[in-house]
């Protein structure tokens, strides 16, 4: 058996454990599986573990940084695979990194709001986002207060090449399932009472979850979970 041939088989096995795990906790929770989706997390792997995810049947994958987004794109290229984005969009980045994104999960200012309005517009192009709020409140982790999230939302309707789907969210550093699920319940709930008051949006997208946390993510509500390690380890 070649190398090649062997991590295929570790990435597939892998997949199949994490899809498993995915399908205990939806059960637990009472909900669908398929009302989760997995994203594979590939910012830390190579083109070749990334296309074997890919091939494995893992179709949305996300990245954190442009370039190497912007590298795997041009080598990967199917109308089955879904690009999103999870992490810090710099303005200027904005206009290549664009054309790639199925979803960007990391609106958090309103000076890249209106960026990317600009750019979808040139486009003509709707963009679906999501909101990052910091819901744990953890200092060195990106995203909006909850307490400043209705201004960006009252922005949001402004702004036609937009369509917000829901929030994304992450627990705080060194948190394991239990001590996570907080921070996720927080993040339903700060959602369920904004879909309330903004009953012209459609927040049904929970993007919450990693490796070590998203059976609680799943447990709390999540429809979108972003797991790396646990797909390559």
């Amino acid at each position: 058996m070649t190398s090649d041939e062997a991590l295929r088989i570790r990435i597939a096995d892998n997949l199949a454990r994490v899809r498993q795990r995915m399908a205990d906790a939806a059960h637990r929770a009472g909900r669908p599986v398929d009302s989760i989706r997995l994203l594979g997390v590939t910012k830390y792997s190579s083109l070749l573990e990334t296309r074997l995810l890919f091939e494995a049947g893992c179709h949305d994958l996300a990245e954190s940084r442009p370039q190497d987004l912007w590298d795997k794109a041009k080598e990967l290229t199917s109308p089955d695979l879904r690009w999103h984005f999870i992490g810090h969009m710099q303005r200027n980045k904005v206009r290549r990194t664009l054309p790639l994104l199925h979803l960007l999960h990391s609106l958090d200012s309103e000076r890249l709001l209106l960026e990317l309005e600009n750019e979808t517009a040139k486009l003509n192009r709707k963009l679906k986002v999501l909101l990052e709020i910091n819901i744990s409140g953890d200092e060195s982790k990106t995203g909006l207060a909850p307490a400043s999230v209705e201004m960006i939302l009252d922005r949001v309707l402004e702004t036609p090449h937009l369509e917000l789907c829901g929030f994304m969210g992450m627990a705080g550093l060194g948190t394991d399932n239990d001590s996570a699920r907080p921070c996720f319940e927080r993040l339903r709930q700060l959602r369920d009472t904004l879909q309330t008051k903004y009953p012209t949006l459609q927040l049904g997208e929970l993007s919450m979850g990693m490796s070590g946390d998203f059976e609680a993510a799943i447990e709390a509500g999540s429809t979108m979970i972003r797991v790396g390690s646990a797909l390559f380890e």
